[in-house]
């Protein structure tokens, strides 16, 4: 590229041959049809002035050019510029005015004309710059600016005015404003967007409105010009009185965006101000501020009641880019306040053809197990735009398990980039958009379902992986318990499922003997009737398959807890009676107060709530001497007996237990007072009592030893008999208020039972809570100790498991030492003796056994036999 440099030319003589300084740059390409030729010339150029010599800048023969038929383009029907066909000059045909030419202030303004000549036709671009010179005056859209200042404004307020306007560019447009002087009054220069200045009124004191109503300023806009010009406005503001609250716009300032060839008439923005006053204070007036410039005003319309700003005109994206404006609400109250808000206006260009799409090829339905980069479909895309608005974006949507890969231009596959799952999405709408990349975008989609086709790649799943099922005892064979049904997502003989109970053996059965499943829909059957006292729970699998190729499979866990049922009456072990017979006890008239006469023992083989005894009066003689503990049976004296009371009391005791319905059992229990009495045992306590199982074989280690010690026995009394040469009457005891004898021995001391069936049945069969027991039994203060082991409430006779041959176990410990007898009998020998023996009735299992513990005392010695 050749340049060719600036030049300055001085040209006199003919009118026509005038020469102006003119600075020339010209950029050619030598044989180029379309380089472009470069010119600039300043504005107001007198016509027929001489721009340059076009033949010898484009390296043309100047005496051929009028046979070559050289042309210059018109521009908007008016030839500024014109070429001697002599001697090749490019002249000025018309004044050029540079506002008038490029109507919008720009750093360049440019005449592009294309010069043509024929034989052979050559084309060649020219470029005309067009330099502004100062030749306009800053001048103000309004002569005369009025603005109303309330007194009460605060220093520092700041007032739109109008700008002044100057249609010369850059240095020589506007520079600065001047305000006359004033006190109370001065002016703030600001620079807008598009380089121009507008100055705001500052109030630099409070108004006093009674000092001066009215104050006259001079604006005075200067540009920047050799020499400079300027111009002026008058300025009259008017103090007066006004209401305190100015109203507030929601925002200080907006922007937004206007799409070109927005409908006339259509909303571009709402804007809100309030004010806090009321009446016709707090009504408010919208109007532009004399900022905004008249092609603004011309181009948007503004409802001076609401605050909407609407399209007046057609709005033109080469025309105008940006609009600024400033709106400003003015309250109705005689003072009246005002707020400014600022808006700016962008207007978006767009384009008019949308992108195309087109399917060349798509597969539908494919398996679910398809590989991952598989082709699916091609498709292609197209606009009919150019440049931006012509190249077109595709995309589908980001969750979708596909991506798209372009193969060539404009052609794109879809393939799968993840693995795909029929049972989580069967079907996928695949939805293909085309954008293009104009201002603003236009878009076009298109989709397509692709189905999948289904793979035993499931396996049957239960809602749980363990069943706990409740099943009530005493249950109906063929009973429903339970409906274990699993899931399969897969489709067809994928998804149907049979069922089955995995096999195993409980207590020697088979599983399948106690449990059947239906295969089809997984329902679960009891084949038998279940006993809580025998059977407790059973675990156990079953398993879910599914009919595909091949078959899979899972299980889970099934819990099957017997529920116990009140199905069991107790049974009163304490005191002791055969069926249907009555319970006669002795007990001492003279007998305190709270003293114990007996106690009501009854047992449940129901579960433990089921099993919870209380005790009742069913009947009773007199129902103020004796009372009754619900809890333990314990039956005592309430008084003391009165001559008034006879001699034998009757009382009918009830044991229900706790299930609903309540079973209960009854005892009847005949007293007798007596007024005889052995000495009591002064010593009590308590003894933790337990009873283990026990088996055949101690039960017959227990009857041998009893076999012994009654042996042992006759032998001690052949030996007594012999040494006692003259037997002594004996003497009894003195009564004793806290002692009495019954028809079994019984022995009552400090208010504890010692009766024969009463003690010992306490002994094993009396529970408590933690499966102990805890009996009251004499002890005597050097005498022997019984202990009785007691089964624990778990493991009680209706366990299933190995405990149906269950015995009981009895351990004895003898332990002989000296100590006082309660009765006495002479020998010759003057030895003191005295016997007693207590008898009754244990349940090993279900089986009766009838034991009594015989003893022999004497002032030294004390031995015991129990007999089987």
């Amino acid at each position: 590229m050749r340049h060719i440099p600036t030049m300055e030319v001085h040209i006199s003589g003919e009118p026509r041959r005038r020469y102006v300084a003119v600075f020339l740059l010209l950029s050619a390409v030598l044989n180029t049809a379309s380089a472009v030729t470069h010119y600039s010339i300043p504005e107001e150029i007198e016509e027929g002035s001489v721009v340059a010599n076009l033949a010898a800048d484009l390296g043309l023969d100047a005496k051929i050019m009028a046979r070559r038929k050289i042309r210059l383009d018109v521009i908007a029907n008016k030839r500024y510029l014109e070429i001697n066909k002599d001697t090749g000059e490019l002249l000025i045909a018309e004044k050029i005015d540079r506002e008038y030419l490029c109507n919008v202030k720009t750093s360049s303004c440019f005449l592009k004309m294309d010069v043509t000549i024929e034989n052979p036709i050559r084309l060649f671009n020219i470029e005309v710059e067009i330099m502004d010179i100062n030749d306009n005056s800053p001048q103000f859209r309004r002569d005369t600016m009025h603005l109303d200042i309330s007194e009460s404004t605060a220093a520092g307020e700041r007032f739109s005015l109008t700008n002044a306007v100057d249609p010369d560019f850059g240095a020589n447009s506007i520079n600065t404003y001047h305000l006359s002087e004033s006190e109370h009054f001065s002016i703030e220069i600001q620079t807008g967007r598009d380089g121009s200045k507008f100055a705001d009124l500052i109030l630099k004191t409070v108004l006093n409105r009674e000092e001066q109503a009215v104050h006259n300023l001079i604006l005075t806009a200067v540009d920047g010009g050799v020499p400079t010009r300027s111009g002026t406005a008058n300025i009259i503001v008017r103090v007066i009185d006004t209401n305190d609250n100015a109203p507030q716009f929601d925002k200080e300032s907006y922007n937004i965006n206007v799409m070109e060839n927005s409908p006339i008439g259509s909303l571009v923005v709402k804007l809100n101000a309030t004010d806090l006053d009321e009446g016709t204070n707090s009504e408010i007036v919208y109007s532009y501020s004399l900022y905004t410039s008249d092609k603004t005003q011309q181009t948007f319309s503004l409802n001076t009641k609401n605050g909407e700003i609407r399209v007046k005109e057609m709005i033109n994206y080469e025309d105008f880019r940006i609009y600024d404006m400033e709106v400003i609400a003015t309250d109705k109250g005689p003072n009246s306040l005002t707020g400014q808000s600022k808006l700016t206006i962008l207007v978006t260009d767009m384009n008019d053809n949308h992108p195309e799409i087109s399917i060349k090829s798509f597969q539908s339905p494919v398996k679910e197990d398809i590989p991952v980069d598989s082709v699916i479909a091609v498709v292609s895309v197209s606009d009919k735009d150019s440049g931006d608005n012509g190249i077109v974006d595709i995309r589908i949507a980001d969750t979708l398990p596909f991506a798209l890969r372009e193969s060539s231009d404009n052609y794109y596959e879809l393939v799968v980039s993840q693995p795909l799952d029929r049972e989580k999405v069967p079907e996928y709408e695949i939805t293909f958009t085309v954008t293009d990349r104009g201002s603003p975008t236009l878009s076009d989609n298109e989709t397509m379902t692709l189905e999948l086709l289904d793979v035993n790649d499931n396996i049957p799943q239960f809602p749980q992986s363990f069943y706990t099922i409740p099943v009530m005892e005493n249950n109906a064979p063929g009973a429903l318990l339970s409906s274990l049904t699993a899931f399969d997502p897969d489709l067809h003989e994928n998804q149907y499922l049979v069922y089955f109970i995995i096999e195993k053996e409980i207590v020697n059965t088979s599983i399948s003997m106690l449990f059947s499943i239906n295969p089809e829909n997984g329902n679960l059957y009891a084949l038998k009737t279940f006993d809580y006292e025998i059977e407790k729970e059973f675990l156990f699998h079953i398993e879910a398959r599914d009919s595909g190729v091949p078959p899979l499979s899972s299980n889970v866990t099934v819990h099957i807890i017997i529920v116990d049922q009140n199905d069991n009456t107790p049974v009163i072990v304490s005191p002791w009676r055969a069926h249907g017979s009555v319970v006669e006890e002795k007990i001492p008239r003279s007998i305190d107060k709270g003293s114990l006469v007996s106690k009501v023992i009854a047992i449940d083989t129901d579960s433990v709530r089921n099993s919870r005894i209380t005790y009742q009066f069913l009947q009773v003689t007199d129902a103020t001497l004796f009372s009754l503990d619900q809890y333990n049976g314990e039956i005592r004296t309430m008084r003391m007996f009165s001559y008034r009371d006879p001699r034998h009391q009757r009382l009918v005791v009830i044991a229900k237990d706790n299930g609903d319905p309540a079973l209960s059992a009854t005892v009847t229990i005949k007293l007798s007072t007596v007024e005889t009495a052995v000495k009591a045992y002064s010593d009590m306590t308590e003894v933790p009592l337990e009873y283990d199982i026990f088996s055949d074989l101690n039960l017959y280690l227990v009857i041998g030893l009893g076999s012994v010690s009654f042996l042992l026995l006759i032998t001690i009394l052949v030996t007594c008999v012999l040494k006692c040469q003259k037997p002594m009457p004996s003497k009894a005891a003195p009564p004793s208020r806290n002692s009495m004898i019954s028809e079994r021995n019984s022995t009552i001391a400090d208010s504890t039972l010692v009766s024969n069936d009463a003690y010992w049945y306490s002994l094993f069969l009396a529970e408590t809570r933690k499966g102990k027991l805890v009996v009251r039994q004499p002890v005597p203060k050097a005498g022997s100790r019984y202990i009785v082991s007691s089964l624990p409430r778990s493991t009680g006779l209706t366990e299933t498991s190995d405990s149906a041959a269950s015995t009981l176990q009895v351990r004895m410990t003898y332990t002989s030492t000296s100590r006082k007898t309660n009765a006495y009998i002479k020998s010759s020998s003057n030895i003191q003796t005295t016997t007693s023996s207590s008898c009754l009735n244990i349940f090993v299992g279900y089986r009766p056994i009838y034991m009594c513990l015989y003893t022999l005392c004497s002032s030294e010695v004390c031995v015991g036999l129990i007999v089987t």
